[in-house]
């Protein structure tokens, strides 16, 4: 009977995945995430294309090259006796006892989903699941951070689908882009320093120099540089966000040795302690989701600087464990300085009754979850928010921004110097008959 049952929730899990891109595993801390099911929730008539976003590992292995030189004998090497690595420093030290205490979480984490046979089954499909037609590339990927600088009045055109009284409802256009005079409403408006919103409930498409960009329903992005961030301070704080999440373009030499498409811009930890959290919060507190590598120096700078320079609590760790569609690891665990994982530090900002006598009440975050996905472009975090919607604070469906966003979700502010970098056309599908 147990075993029965334990095939009943496996197939509950299972819908539940198909459905909403996230599967459970029973009595654990583990779940595996499908990215791209998550994201394919904003959108209406596009799709995030699998092959696209999934692209550093679904690409076609390159064969071994075959060598043409004539062959000599082989000469012996010498052995050398491998040399014994240099001890550890105080900061290696706590680095490696922080990776001993989540080894085994990341461990059980794996193992689960390694035996789950009809998950893996599922991942297997990926390639080939995209059910839509490709968009054509529209020339080279803009860098906004350079257009930035170059033509700070650069303008963007946001074409919305509309229904005309006199248009036909049986026979609409298979693209509104094509055909404007029938169905299409155009918005022109400032791309840099300018809250741009699509306050439909159907995706917009934005177009800057000749490139489309998707934006999601009912969504907004304002593109700036750090300096002009506190121009999204809300008025008043019952108008503020009740779940923040961060990336910030931590400075990390690997950012710079990626191929132009993943380089992005880095910045020194100090500049990271003037975002204003509190007030980017609601009046009710908000939960600040911070996405940090496994530097020790990064980790010791928000637990010691950053959380009290923006007054937030910790809560908790979670950890992104990136597995390949077999269900193995990118990498070795327990290679040093590159492991298969990164982590996500929550806390709680307190809001407006932190200036009263009253201590917020917060709901205790579960510790040590464990978020198993196949990883995208360098940099590209999984959308993690449907993971802590029972932890936010304050009204429902909560308010939410990301800051240094690269990418957009509904019902999201998005802000940071290159939101729309994966809103580019060419990581969508259009979906027939929408």
């Amino acid at each position: 009977m147990s075993e029965e049952l334990s095939v009943m929730e496996d197939s509950q899990n299972l819908s539940l995945f198909y459905e909403c891109g996230i599967y459970f595993f029973e009595d654990s801390n583990a779940v595996f995430m499908d990215p791209v099911r998550v994201l394919n929730r904003s959108y209406n008539r596009f799709r995030v294309s699998p092959s696209n976003y999934y692209s550093r590992f679904f690409k076609s292995p390159i064969p071994n090259p075959v060598s043409t030189a004539t062959s000599s004998p082989a000469k012996r090497k010498r052995k050398r006796k491998p040399k014994e690595p240099p001890p550890l420093n105080q900061r290696e030290q706590i680095a490696l006892q922080r990776h001993n205490e989540a080894r085994p979480l990341l461990l059980e984490a794996q193992e689960r989903l390694v035996k789950s046979n009809e998950l893996l089954d599922a991942l297997s499909t990926f390639r080939s699941d995209s059910r839509g037609t490709v968009r054509e590339c529209e020339g080279s990927q803009h860098s906004f951070v350079q257009l930035g600088r170059e033509a700070p009045l650069l303008e963007v055109t946001l074409n919305s689908r509309v229904c005309h009284p006199d248009a036909d409802p049986h026979h609409p256009p298979n693209d509104f882009e094509e055909s404007p005079s029938v169905c299409c409403e155009q918005r022109v408006l400032p791309a840099f320093n300018n809250l741009v919103a699509n306050d439909t409930k159907d995706d917009v498409v934005a177009e800057i120099l000749n490139n489309h960009y998707i934006i999601p329903r009912e969504s907004c992005f304002y593109m700036s540089d750090l300096r002009q961030i506190r121009n999204l301070l809300p008025a008043h704080a019952d108008s503020g966000f009740n779940l923040i999440i961060v990336d910030p373009p931590w400075e990390n030499a690997s950012a710079h040795q990626k191929s132009s498409q993943c380089r992005y811009p880095t910045l020194p930890n100090r500049y990271f302690l003037s975002l204003p959290i509190k007030q980017l919060t609601h009046t009710e507190g908000a939960l600040v989701a911070l996405w940090v590598t496994n530097r020790e120096k990064l980790r010791s700078f928000v637990e010691r600087e950053l959380f009290p320079a923006w007054g937030v609590s910790f809560a908790a760790n979670f950890y992104w464990l990136k597995v390949k569609e077999n269900g193995s690891l990118i990498c070795d665990l327990d290679l040093f300085h590159h492991r298969p994982y990164e982590c996500l530090i929550l806390g709680y900002s307190p809001g407006k009754v932190s200036n009263t006598n009253v201590q917020p009440k917060f709901k205790p975050v579960k510790n040590d979850r464990v978020i198993m996905s196949i990883p995208a472009d360098y940099s590209r975090k999984p959308p993690i928010a449907d993971l802590l919607l029972e932890y936010i604070p304050g009204l429902k469906p909560p308010r939410c921004i990301e800051l240094f966003a690269r990418e957009i979700m509904a019902g999201w502010v998005a802000w940071g110097n290159e939101p729309l970098c994966f809103q580019d056309s060419r990581y969508f599908v259009k979906v027939m008959d929408k």
